[in-house]
């Protein structure tokens, strides 16, 4: 029997919901997603929390008095969780170029940034979850160490008895080989981008992969990202190719790219054969899968 096709919600879907929220991933999880794709930081007292930006965003943030903010705020890692609670990101800010591009996101005013904790406990049994450690190696200063990230997430993972469910992914490759180290039945899947603005491959040795290098005569992103110890490959799907799919899986790597919204798209990489996809459009993903007489579950 085939495996289910891994449809994940990027952010819990943030083209429908406000993104990484309880009322986003409630909705994503009603629509009939695989996987609840979300991003960790780390407050001030070592409590897991989902947000995509290490700092506050202006584009999606409200302070205590009901504005938005004036410009970037301070880092998640600055503040408490109580602190941390009392800013509102229920709704996206028009004003903002970020806040237009995405018109039919439904607003939910009062949501408050989740912990890790609270949205295991409002899942139930059925969904899986894929958590991403943001963590810049260029940026030391704004999160905790790769080894601290590492050892907060597995820890909450087990306190929930996840692990079964929950994989863990990152563009730093530092905290998956750690996470791996320390919880050797959590698996893990290595993020990367090959772009003009952002590259966390090359082509000089990367910060990004932990030591690995792709100037390696012979290695391939796929092969690194086995040495990593990862189960799966998540690139950007611009830089997904037949040739890589193939390569991937002949080493044994799952292939899911993120993050892709434009159906003709999902359907150009579901004929390549990739395994899922991660999307702000859970519900565009799922008429495609269903057009292509693909399962979730």
């Amino acid at each position: 029997m085939a495996a289910a096709f891994d449809l994940q919600a990027h952010r819990g879907g943030r083209g429908l919901t406000p993104e990484s929220t309880l009322a986003g991933f409630k909705n994503a999880i009603s629509l009939g997603v695989t996987t609840l794709e979300t991003d960790l930081a780390v407050t001030k007292d070592d409590v897991l929390v989902l947000s995509h930006e290490p700092r506050l965003n202006p584009d999606l943030v409200r302070g205590p008095d009901g504005k938005w903010l004036a410009g970037a705020g301070p880092t998640i890692h600055s503040l408490t969780l109580v602190e941390l609670k009392t800013y509102d990101i229920g709704r996206l800010n028009p004003a903002t170029k970020y806040g237009q591009q995405f018109p039919t996101q439904k607003p939910s005013d009062g949501e408050r940034f989740p912990t890790l904790a609270e949205l295991y406990a409002m899942a139930g049994s059925r969904v899986r979850f894929n958590i991403e450690t943001k963590i810049d190696p260029t940026k030391p200063d704004e999160t905790v160490d790769p080894k601290h990230f590492a050892e907060l997430t597995v820890a909450a993972i087990r306190a929930a008895g996840m692990q079964k469910r929950t994989t863990i992914q990152s563009f730093d490759w530092r905290t998956l080989v750690e996470a791996k180290r320390l919880a050797p039945e959590i698996e893990t899947v290595c993020l990367t981008i090959e772009s003009r603005d952002m590259n966390t491959v090359g082509p000089r040795s990367s910060p990004w992969l932990a030591g690995l290098d792709a100037r390696t005569p012979n290695a391939s992103v796929p092969q690194l990202a086995r040495l990593a110890g990862c189960s799966a490959w998540s690139p950007f799907w611009r830089n997904v190719t037949a040739a890589t799919v193939v390569e991937a899986h002949a080493v044994g790597l799952k292939v899911i790219p993120w993050t892709v919204n434009d159906p003709a798209e999902m359907k150009r990489l579901i004929d390549l054969k990739v395994d899922g996809l991660i999307t702000d459009y859970p519900d565009r993903g799922l008429a495609v899968l269903d057009e292509k007489g693909l399962k979730t579950h």
